[in-house]
This record gives C-alpha cells, structure tokens and sequence, in this order.
C-alpha cells in the first residue's frame, strides 16, 4: 500500500489486518516496539503515550462541556455555516454504509455528529464517543480526529491502529480543513463506523468534503473582499496618495498598486495610528463589522503632529460621552443614538434607514434631518450629510469591542466591556445593536474557555443574572481561588430567584 496515510485497501482482508494490527499494538504497549505498524500511527502511538493517555477500556476520551455550551461552541463557529455542504457530501456514505459524520474544533473537540441513530447510540456507549467529548490525541489518544489534527494530514484509523483499547472496534477517517485567510485549522471532518465496514472510500470522501469545505469558504472569502473593494476603494483615491483596505489583517486592496511590500498587516483594535513595514507612519479608521480599515500612509511632517479624532463613549450609560480633538461636547440622548447608530454603520446611512432605527416605521424625515442638523452644530464636519456618516479618525468603545471579538481577543473584549450600549434606549436600531453585541460577547465567552474572560462577563451588567455564565465560572476557578465564594452564592441567588431545584 502506497498512501501510508490510508489504514487498509480494498484487497486487504479487515479482519486479517486487525490480528495483524492487535499483535503490533501489545508490542508496543509491552516494550515499544513500533514494527509492522504505519509511520503516522507510530508517530501517534508515541505522541500519545507521551501526554500519558490511558490504554485500558475505563479512561475513556473525557467529556469537557455540557450541551449548553458545546451548543453555544457550535453555534459560532466558522464550519457551522458549511454544515449543508458537509452533509450533502458524507450523507450518502453515511447511509449506505452506517458511517457516523462528525464535525470536531482545532482542539478535536466533538460539536455536531449526525447519522444512524442506533450507531450513534453505539459509539457513546462503547467509547464515549459524543458531543462535547474531547477526542485530541492528548484526550483518546490516537484516532483520525485527534491525529489529523497533530499531522494536520487527513488519515484514516483502523481497529488496533487506535491506541486506546475501546476504540479498537471502530474505524474512522479524517481531514482537517484550513481558513482559507489564515491556513489555520478549523476544524476536523470525520467519517466513523464499525470496524467491519472499513473501505478506502472513507478517507477519500471525508478528505474530498474537507477540499470542498475550504472551496466554499475561499468563494465567501473572494465575495467579502469584492464588497469591501466596491464599497471603499472610491475613498482610497485622494487625500494622502497611499491608501489601502485592510479586513482581519488581510490586505484588501490597496492604491496605488504595488506600493506595499506586504499581503497581511497588524492593525490596532479599534484602529489609530501604526507603522507599515517598510517604517512609514500610517492611520487606519475601522469602516465596517468585519475588521475592516482604510489604513492611510502619512507623510512624517504630517504624523509628527497632533492629529484630532471623535472619542465616542457608548456602553454603559444613557448618554454619548463625546470628545472632539480632547474636547468635550455634551450631546441629547436623541443625539447619542444617532452618534451609536451611525458607528455602526461606518458605510453611512440614508435620511429613511436612520430614521427608521431612531423611530421605527413612524419615522418623519423633517425630524430626522432636524435632529442631525442640531448634531453637526455640535460636531462641525465630523458628520457626512449625503449619505450621513461619520468621518475621519473615530474611536468607539463599542467598535473596539466588536474589533477585538473579531481577533477572538475575547479576554481583553469582555475586560474593556462597560455595559450595554446606550443601556435604557427604546430605539429599534439601538435595540438591535445592543443585543447583536451582548449576544456576540456572550457567545464568545463561553465558547472561549477562559475563565478570566468568563469572570469579567460575569461581573458586567449585561451577565450579573446570567446564571449559566455563574456556573461555568463557578467550574474553572480553582478551589483556592476567593471568588469561589461569590460565585457559588450567585450562583445559589440566582437560582433561588429562578425558581430552580439544584
């Protein structure tokens, strides 16, 4: 067989290959001998017995969320949007051959398994094989998932191949695929079933999907710079010569051609002032939800100087706190809305989508035009009247967050979290925005393992009655720890008013 990276091809006998596979996994457990046995899997049997994983029957691959968060895990990530596609491709297989299809994260953590329902019955109970079960190589030791994700190389397991006993009457084959902007893994797809059913067809299906995976999302890729192309390379012509368009450090576009030496650049959260490779002082003002910039070069005369900016201060309170080149201009609530409305809207607004989020389907145009005109008084050539915008430098609290949730800098973005933006407004499109952002900062916390994150979430006035963000924070702090304390008697409080019955 000429793919080591294949377990058994269609001449081979399975049952024949397991004896074979059987006999070289006790010598290695014996005396680590690697003979008759795959170089990937022998790479993998002494990467896993490095991280101490258990042999015998008992340690099974350990379960590490409940339902509720490997949900919540899922319902963000990146693969979720290709679980169509996924299905489509495996569902077939699947079928005719009682294969399970699974879908694991870049740390080989179970989130969607989809099949026949007495297989996937089967495979829970023999070898906890399940949403929410860690199955890494430093959690099950070797399998397709977890040593896929350690070669990043698609590879097929089969019987004994497996080094935890449990797993030995199961086969499965796995492919990693890659974020077509960063290469790195996203995830692992799985196709498993019982070791009687192996076939060579398993590892070509699930690395095919896995190609067709990464197709998909390198077309989505292509279609959002073609947006951020059409929608801001009009505003790289003119002002300062060198302009570029920049989203989640990937260089969009950039005027004139050639001029930068570089596809990827490092942006503040929430942009300000940076300094491009070849050492040129430059400014980058965020332009939309998804990390984009226009990032400006400056001549140095120009970057020596003070250069003024709108500080915009949205969460936690009822009223913009608003500074003009460190000055400060006291605004209405009315006006505070619209500042929070168009920072949200960095591509503009018309006169009708404004008025429609300040008053909903009432909305009067003459009040709306009335209420910006009252606003530019304030703020002079900040505001763009055709479509309204705001221009020029302008740093939010609220686009920062949303910046650094972008990164998955999820710990400084619930660290500088200061409650919901513009808490008490009844605006629709205000409305909108703060549940969009509570939403997306919740999901990112608890899907993010980090307890110091969790903490800080916890501890704000979105998630002060969050009773499962109390839990999972009452889980990770260690028994040392004095906010124990506080959390298990939120925790309690919050139940007690819940009416729930630990």
């Amino acid at each position: 067989m000429l793919n080591k990276w294949l377990a058994i091809d269609s001449a081979t006998l399975p049952q024949v290959r397991a004896r074979e596979l059987r006999r070289a996994w006790e010598r290695f457990v014996g005396n680590g001998s690697e003979d008759g046995v795959r170089s990937p899997i022998a790479d993998s049997w002494k990467r896993s017995h490095a991280a101490g994983v258990d042999t015998s029957p008992e340690h099974a691959a350990p379960c590490i969320t409940d339902s509720d968060e490997t949900a919540a895990r899922w319902a963000v990530h990146p693969l979720a949007t290709a679980a169509p596609l996924i299905r489509e491709c495996l569902e077939c297989v699947a079928d005719d051959a009682a294969h399970l299809m699974v879908i694991s994260d870049a740390e080989g953590l179970l989130l969607w398994i989809g099949g026949n329902a007495r297989v996937r019955l089967d495979a829970a109970d023999a070898m906890n094989f399940a949403e929410g079960v860690l199955w890494s190589e430093g959690g099950a030791g070797t399998n397709a998932i977890g040593t896929a994700l350690a070669a990043d190389h698609a590879v097929q397991v089969f019987a004994a191949e497996h080094f935890n006993e449990a797993v030995q009457e199961w086969t499965c084959a796995a492919a990693p695929v890659h974020d077509p902007d960063t290469g790195e893994i996203l995830g692992i797809i799985d196709l498993t079933s019982r070791m009687s059913t192996v076939h060579p067809h398993s590892f070509a299906v699930a690395l095919s999907t896995a190609q067709a995976v990464e197709a998909q999302l390198r077309v989505r890729l292509h279609e959002s710079d073609g947006r951020l192309r059409a929608r801001y390379t009009d505003r790289l012509v003119g002002g300062d010569r060198r302009a570029l368009v920049v989203s989640t450090g990937r260089v969009v576009d950039h005027r004139p051609q050639g001029w930068l030496q570089a596809d990827r650049l490092a942006v503040p959260a929430g942009g300000g002032e940076l300094t491009l490779p070849s050492g040129t002082p430059a400014l980058a003002e965020p332009v939309g939800h998804e990390g984009a910039y226009i990032v400006r070069a400056l001549d140095p005369a120009r970057a020596a100087g003070p250069r003024p900016a709108l500080e915009l201060r949205l969460l936690g309170r009822d009223r913009a706190s608003v500074t003009v080149a460190g000055r400060e201009v006291p605004v209405r609530r009315r006006q505070s809305e619209i500042l929070a409305l168009l920072c949200a809207r960095p591509a503009g607004m018309t006169t009708e989508e404004l008025g429609i989020d300040l008053y909903g389907e009432e909305a009067n145009p003459s009040s709306v035009r009335g209420e910006v005109s009252r606003l530019r008084k304030r703020l002079g050539a900040w505001i763009d009247t055709d479509p309204y915008r705001l221009k020029g430098l302008v740093d939010s609290d609220a686009a920062r967050i949303k910046t650094l949730l972008g990164r998955g800098e999820v710990r400084e973005a619930a660290a500088r979290y200061d409650g919901p933006l513009l808490p008490h407004s009844e605006a629709p499109g205000v409305v909108r925005e703060r549940e969009a952002l509570d939403r997306w900062l919740r999901h990112a916390v608890m899907t993010a393992g980090d307890r110091e994150a969790l903490w800080s979430w916890a501890r704000s006035s979105s998630g002060q009655d969050d009773l499962a963000a109390w839990k999972a924070v009452l889980s990770r702090l260690d028994f040392a720890d004095p906010r124990r304390s506080l959390a298990a008697a939120r925790v309690g409080c919050l139940r007690e008013e819940q009416g729930i019955v630990p």
